[in-house]
């Protein structure tokens, strides 16, 4: 019975549990006790793996909405930029129109 525990458990290391249960089941002289004693400690780690996950979970929906906000309030900003550089290309427009007609009735005065 150990060479075979052993044989599962070099063949699937990472199913070496579920082999043994297996092997459990089919009547070999593992007791169930040890079985039990390890689907115990499964199921307590796969709630702690859970209650971490939620955690993650919720950190990563709270680290979303602030980057989802960041974005928001910078494509504001980029838009009123935009609107200031707008707004000057038109100033400068104009005061280079009102030079120019300065510099014109100026050269008509002399």
């Amino acid at each position: 019975v150990l060479a075979q525990v052993r044989e599962h458990v070099q063949v699937s290391q990472g199913r070496h549990r579920i082999d043994i249960v297996m092997l459990a089941l089919s009547g070999k002289k593992i007791g169930f006790e040890k079985v039990i004693t390890m689907i115990d400690e499964l199921v307590t780690t796969l709630k702690k793996e859970q209650v971490d996950d939620e955690a993650k979970k919720e950190y990563c929906g709270v680290q979303f909405d602030e980057s989802d906000d960041k974005k928001k309030a910078l494509e504001r900003t980029l838009a009123d930029l935009q609107t200031v550089i707008e707004e000057t290309k038109e100033g400068i427009a104009t005061a280079t129109e009102e030079i120019a007609a300065l510099l014109k009735g100026i050269a008509e005065l002399d």
